[in-house]
Formats: C-alpha cells, sequence, structure tokens
C-alpha cells in the first residue's frame, strides 16, 4: 500500500461519512424526529455533538468550536505527514481511517458548530455513545494503531530472530 492509496481511502471514508449525514439530515430528517426505532438494540437518533470522541472536551461558545476544529486540524496534518513517512500497510490503512473520518467531523465542526452524531447501539437499560461513519472510522484506525503498537513488534522482532 502506498500513500496515494491510503488518501483514496481518506476520501472514500470522507464521502461515506458525509453522504451519510446527508442523509440522516436530509432525506431521513432525523432532527426533526429525534429517533427511529431500527433493530431491538440499534436506532438512528439525532446528538449535536459539540466535543470530541464521547462528548469529551465540550466546547460551548465559538472560542471552544475554533479551538477543536484547529487541535482536529492539527491532528489532520500529523496523520498526513505520518501517511507520507509511513510505509507499513496497516499503518496506513490505520492513519487513512483516523484522516478521513477526521476531516468528515471537522466538516461539520466548520459548516454546522457541532457534529452530527446518529447510530445509537443499546441493550436494555445500556446505552452506548451516539456516533457517525466518522467516529466508526476513527476507532477503528486508533485499535489498527494501538494493536500493531503492542503487537506488531514483538511479531517483526520475531521474524528478524528467526532470519538470523
Amino acid at each position: 500500500m502506498t500513500a496515494r492509496t491510503a488518501y483514496v481511502v481518506a476520501f472514500v471514508i470522507f464521502i461515506a461519512d458525509q453522504l451519510s449525514k446527508w442523509w440522516i439530515v436530509e432525506r431521513l430528517q432525523l432532527e426533526s424526529l429525534g429517533s427511529v426505532p431500527l433493530l431491538p438494540f440499534l436506532n438512528f437518533t439525532w446528538v449535536e455533538n459539540v466535543g470530541i470522541a464521547m462528548g469529551l472536551m465540550q466546547a460551548g461558545s465559538d472560542l471552544g468550536r475554533w479551538l477543536l476544529v484547529a487541535l482536529t486540524g492539527g491532528i489532520a496534518i500529523a496523520i498526513v505527514w505520518w501517511i507520507n513517512s509511513e510505509r507499513d500497510r496497516t499503518d496506513l490503512i490505520a492513519m487513512a481511517l483516523i484522516l478521513g473520518g477526521a476531516i468528515g467531523n471537522i466538516i461539520d465542526r466548520v459548516r454546522l458548530g457541532y457534529v452530527v452524531d446518529f447510530v445509537h447501539f443499546y441493550v436494555g437499560e445500556w446505552s452506548f455513545y451516539v456516533f457517525n461513519v466518522a467516529d466508526a472510522a476513527i476507532t477503528i484506525g486508533v485499535v489498527l494503531l494501538l494493536l500493531r503498537a503492542f503487537f506488531g513488534q514483538n511479531a517483526h522482532a520475531k521474524k528478524e530472530e528467526n532470519h538470523a
């Protein structure tokens, strides 16, 4: 996998995120419905997220909003730099997922002042955070990086030992 392919993956994630949000806002008009049951454990539920992951760092003002845009924009720039210098396929895929998701959420925050979240999993009284396609991509990307950090180095070191 090359950096160019990583950018294509990031673009596909960005488009999937923005199209899903467009459908939720314009076609389903979820904002006026509030919540739409889909399965016994899944709803589409309207949430205007002014924070970051899991509602952390709530931006209750315009200054907070633009600081979050700057912070996430800085992270996206760092990911671009990392993609350009990375050769490991797993890391490139992970960073592509993170970049595509980050850009999708940045666009929401710039355009709307909040991120549109709508996927709501729950079991009985237990409820998971409401999220979107971008959030899912970012989470999967971070998990891939963590798995590689914890397990990838040992596997690589064992390969080196076996070839020595």
